[in-house]
């Protein structure tokens, strides 16, 4: 029996989409789906009960949204393919999440994802998050998009300090990033929205309400 709505989560057998998927597990309101490429990430996932299904960011998506009620794409290609994933398989997605009726999308983006030319050295990521962000507003499906600053593996402390824009840079922790993205599924929360997260003392939900 399904407990909640379904999450379908790109990414994750990434450190952020693993975090996600278990945070959503252990949540009373959703029941992840993991999209896997391999079919031993399939098993690993299955193991622990843990819906699945295969595709490839770079191939047919069509397929992966049917039983989704919300989607969050916290996949990246780690700079090996930032076109073919993290700019065009965010906008396939987005496009397979809008034909299936999905009620939320929710983006990972980045910091400087509003400005590529903040940085020469990360320049096409930023380019290629930014398309992506631009198709996911104008699909007409309900969104929220988080651009966090520069990751880090600490321990998740609860706490972000969030803003439309801010004017320094900073860093986050993957584990409260992958918070925020939970914290941000329901559908009257920042509906729509844009907006970045550095680490800070706001509670997440305090501060995705607020």
């Amino acid at each position: 029996m399904s407990k909640g709505k379904n999450v379908l989560v790109a990414g994750a057998t990434g450190t952020t989409g693993k975090i996600i998927v278990d945070l959503l597990k252990n949540s009373s309101e959703y029941e992840p789906i993991a999209m896997v490429r391999k079919e031993e990430q399939q098993k690993e996932f299955e193991s622990q009960n843990v819906k699945t299904i295969l595709a490839d960011l770079e191939k047919d998506l069509s397929h992966t949204t049917e039983n989704a009620h919300k989607v969050i794409f916290a996949a990246g290609s780690g700079g090996k393919n930032v076109i073919g994933v993290d700019q065009e398989g965010a906008k396939k997605l987005t496009d397979a999440a809008k034909s299936s009726g999905a009620s939320k999308f929710v983006m990972l983006s980045s910091m400087g994802a509003d400005d590529p030319s903040v940085s020469e050295d990360l320049h096409e990521y930023l380019k290629a998050k930014q398309n992506a962000d631009e198709h996911l507003r104008s699909s007409g499906i309900n969104y929220t998009i988080v651009r966090p600053g520069s990751l880090n593996n600490k321990d998740a402390s609860g706490k972000i300090k969030l803003e439309e824009k801010f004017s320094e840079m900073g860093e986050i922790s993957r584990a409260d990033v992958a918070r925020t993205l939970v914290a941000v599924l329901e559908d009257d929360i920042r509906s729509n929205q844009t907006f970045e997260i550095l680490s800070g003392d706001t509670e997440i939900n305090n501060a995705v309400k607020a």
